[in-house]
């Protein structure tokens, strides 16, 4: 299992292919997009709206190939257009579900936050996953450790999980199996393609 919690070797759901890079993936690992009804790329992040789509890779990288070497058109069959910011909102639209489910899953019971309640959870190894905010103090985060066949997401910001929490700012956060976990684990890894940082894990790996 590599850090953040997606299985490389997973097959469960559809798959696709990202047309910026060839590749066949699972659906939890691309964005998918349509065009709206003057033409212009929209960002399908629940993957719902209507029309025909295209696929690719949750990458920083892949995404900008595919607006520089203009591929929506070629995938939508069309002359599409590509709004300026398209990437940055993107990110910012993946980072508001990721917030959105974990407010969920702490509503209902299955998220904790805060260092204490954090690590009572990870005694008693009621955690699955591990939260730690990328601007977090790098020593006070080493003194909690990644669950054993667990999962670490330290790419969310404070603020973003303090957005999540009901609270101005949240360092450490930790969630039950089960739930909404999986989703929550499938969201943070798109969230960790398309932003230009580090994975603030301070050099774990996963048990």
């Amino acid at each position: 299992m590599s850090r953040g919690g997606a299985s490389k070797d997973r097959s469960d759901g559809p798959e696709r292919k990202c047309v910026a890079t060839g590749e066949v993936r699972p659906r939890y690992g691309l964005i998918r997009f349509v065009a709206g009804p003057d033409g212009t790329v929209v960002p399908d992040v629940m993957g719902k709206l209507p029309g025909r789509g295209v696929y690719v890779a949750a990458d920083r990288a892949a995404l900008k190939r595919a607006v520089d070497k203009k591929l929506f058109s070629r995938g939508l069959k069309m002359q599409a257009k590509v709004p300026d910011g398209l990437i940055d909102e993107l990110e910012r639209q993946v980072s508001r579900r990721v917030v959105d489910l974990l407010s969920m899953a702490r509503k209902s019971g299955d998220a904790v936050a805060g260092y204490e309640k954090v690590k009572t959870w990870l005694d008693k190894e009621e955690a699955q996953i591990l939260l730690q905010a990328s601007d977090g103090s790098a020593r006070g985060k080493t003194k909690l450790s990644t669950p054993h066949f667990g999962s670490y997401i330290g790419w969310l910001t404070a603020d973003e999980l303090g957005m999540a929490f009901g609270r101005q700012t949240v360092i450490h956060a930790a969630l039950a199996s089960g739930g909404l976990a999986k989703r929550v684990v499938e969201e943070a890894q798109r969230l960790r393609g398309l932003r230009e940082t580090d994975d603030g894990g301070n050099g774990r790996t996963e048990g």
